[in-house]
């Protein structure tokens, strides 16, 4: 699966890899104001986990392993606080459009795990790598607090083609229908559409809306034997076997590019060692100390 500890990978989340001092983006000079007062905004690289090969040949992102980030500032607090945004479902996506240092680059049509992997350079950069979250022993069930090393999450890259060079599009067969299957991987444009969608059936059907599962597959559906018209594919997902559904699922989510995080834990109660899911609550970006 490609899975190996970031910082083992090339140091950026432990902070050792910088950008270039001079400019983050080759042949385009950086003003930076707090010169004058004797303090450079530093810049790092991120990681990429999907390795720039699904994006087009003509962006800034095709085939990039890396992408330089201005560490965050007060400002990007305010981006955090902000109402507008929240109401928005943007917060995200300003976040990311305020550090990324290419500005051609719309945070919007990275993929999901892109966007994560970019998001726990920038935690790190400007409160550290160490997270200290409450997480629920699998064994007792007893919640404590655990501290989480951000520095060394696993990076799951892309180890799958797409059905053409920088192209979001992969082939998988269903195993009981036989059809052939092309999907994608959501953007951060794709998640908040997808979330307006639900809210708004979520408003129109009340607890009928609930159907997490076949409305994610729909959006994550590009063909079916050829067929791209969406209602058509929205009906084959409802009414497609359960084990075609739960193979694709299993397919995409085995094969989706990102940060892993899942991490060892040992139970100070019941002395179990196992593997928990780092939660990425609200002290993610608001520690404590």
């Amino acid at each position: 699966m490609g899975v190996f500890t970031l910082a083992r990978k090339n140091e950026i989340f432990a902070g050792h890899q910088k950008a270039p001092a001079q400019s983050p983006i080759e042949g385009v000079a950086r003003q930076d104001p707090m010169k004058e007062f004797g303090w450079e905004v530093p810049y790092e690289l991120a990681p990429l986990p999907s390795k720039g090969a699904v994006y087009p040949k003509n962006s800034a992102l095709s085939d990039c392993e890396t992408i330089s980030i201005k560490a965050m500032t007060a400002r990007e607090e305010d981006i955090l606080l902000s109402k507008a945004y929240a109401k928005l479902g943007t917060t995200v996506t300003e976040l990311l459009r305020s550090c990324i240092a290419d500005k051609d680059i719309d945070p919007g049509q990275l993929l999901g795990g892109d966007r994560q992997s970019i998001l726990v350079a920038l935690r790190i950069t400007g409160y550290g790598a160490k997270y200290d979250a409450e997480v629920s022993c699998p064994s007792c069930f007893n919640r404590a607090n655990h501290e989480f090393d951000l520095a060394e999450l696993a990076l799951k890259t892309l180890e799958i083609h797409p059905v053409l060079p920088g192209q979001n599009e992969f082939a998988f067969q269903l195993p009981v229908s036989k059809k052939n299957v092309h999907f994608k991987f959501l953007t951060g444009k794709d998640e908040e559409e997808l979330s307006v969608f639900v809210e708004r059936r979520r408003k129109l059907l009340g607890d009928a809306a609930e159907n997490p599962v076949t409305t994610r597959l729909a959006f994550q559906i590009v063909s079916i034997d050829g067929i791209t018209d969406k209602n058509k594919i929205s009906t084959f997902v409802n009414n497609m076997p359960a084990a075609d559904s739960r193979a694709l699922r299993n397919y995409i989510d085995k094969n989706e590019p990102g940060i892993d995080t899942n991490v060892r834990f040992d139970c100070a109660k019941c002395g179990a060692d196992s593997e928990v899911q780092m939660p990425i609550g609200a002290s993610f970006f608001w520690p404590k100390s």
